[in-house]
């Protein structure tokens, strides 16, 4: 049965360092692809800095299609908000029964994950990879226990995309840091000035 690793984003944009965490998922791990799950914007929270959900998914797409174990996924565009990890992904195993899934976290989301809805229930179902990050807080002992966790020693991701759109706001060259082809969107759609 096909592992899937679900890495769960706003991606406002994806960048570089999205790239090589998932590739080392698919490389280091038992993962056999890793599905970028594109989340939507909150109704409630509109923020003039995000882009709209097609708009990222296309950067996604973008930076994404020439990788064959990475690929963009809609399926918390059609769930009702506020999205829960939970729901999403009862809705991935009613759509796709053939896969097992398993989720993608940074370090500093696994110190709040016993405030996630059900997250006991995502720990006893679901495998959890967690890639390091700087500002990282130690995760809650009542966590210890589960076997389902596995701290994976991927690459530290220095850049975040908040940086990134200040620094086109700011009008510095972040080529490098970008996909050609969403960097090439980006620039194109004048987004973030």
């Amino acid at each position: 049965m096909q592992q899937i690793g679900l890495f769960f984003g706003t991606f406002n944009p994806i960048h570089n360092g999205h790239l090589i965490l998932a590739n080392h998922f698919v490389e280091h791990t038992n993962l056999d692809q890793i599905w970028f799950v594109v989340t939507p914007q909150n109704p409630f929270k509109q923020k003039q800095s995000m882009l709209s959900n097609n708009h990222r998914l296309e950067l996604v797409y973008r930076a994404t299609k020439e990788y064959p174990a990475m690929q963009p996924s809609t399926i918390e565009f059609n769930l009702p908000t506020p999205n829960y990890t939970c729901d999403t992904l009862i809705r991935l195993e009613e759509k796709y029964p053939d896969k097992k899934f398993a989720l993608i976290i940074g370090e500093d989301n696994l110190a709040s994950f016993h405030k996630w809805k059900n997250y006991e229930v995502i720990l006893e179902r679901y495998p959890l990879y967690v890639y390091p990050r700087n500002e990282a807080e130690t995760p809650s002992e009542a966590l210890a226990k589960y076997k389902s966790i596995h701290l994976v020693d991927a690459p530290k991701i220095e850049v975040a995309s908040s940086q990134i759109r200040e620094w086109i706001k700011a009008g510095k060259n972040v080529r490098p840091l970008l996909p050609q082809e969403s960097w090439e969107y980006i620039d194109e759609m004048n987004f973030y000035k």
